[in-house]
């Protein structure tokens, strides 16, 4: 359905540490997310960054809203210029030595359904290919 919100979830072969710190440190969120100038893991933190396709950038604009440090971490997400406000939560379990990550974003369906860059099945593709090909890289490769 479409009002359902976004889940993946993956597991990566690092201690959740690193992960935590792969999804909160700026330096560590732009060699695998988005260039994103500046983030901290604090309720009420407001970060932006520029992100789409290779015809058009939105900038983005998003506000921490929930922290639990080394477990969840929440933020709304939306764009400049569009209606429309979601909901980006990522939760760490850790399982041995591995962690699983779980991804939701929610409220995908208050962007406007005639903005062809902001259906869901982009951000299926784009979350799979970030959560699932380039933190999945970015966490496991050597120390």
């Amino acid at each position: 359905m479409q009002n359902e919100p976004l889940i993946l979830e993956r597991t990566y072969n690092a201690p959740v540490d690193k992960v935590w710190k792969a999804i909160t440190d700026k330096d560590n969120m732009k060699q695998w997310y988005f260039n994103i100038p500046e983030f901290k893991p604090e309720v009420g933190f407001e970060f932006q960054f520029e992100g789409g396709t290779p015809e058009k950038s939105y900038l983005h604009l998003c506000k921490v809203t929930e922290v639990i440090p080394g477990k969840k971490l929440t933020y709304s997400w939306r764009y400049e210029g569009y209606a429309g406000n979601s909901l980006v939560t990522f939760e760490l379990f850790p399982e041995g030595d591995k962690t699983r990550l779980k991804l939701t974003h929610a409220g995908l369906d208050t962007f406007p359904a005639d903005a062809p860059d902001l259906v869901r099945e982009n951000f299926v593709q784009g979350w799979t290919e970030l959560i699932g090909t380039s933190l999945k890289e970015f966490v496991e490769q050597a120390a």
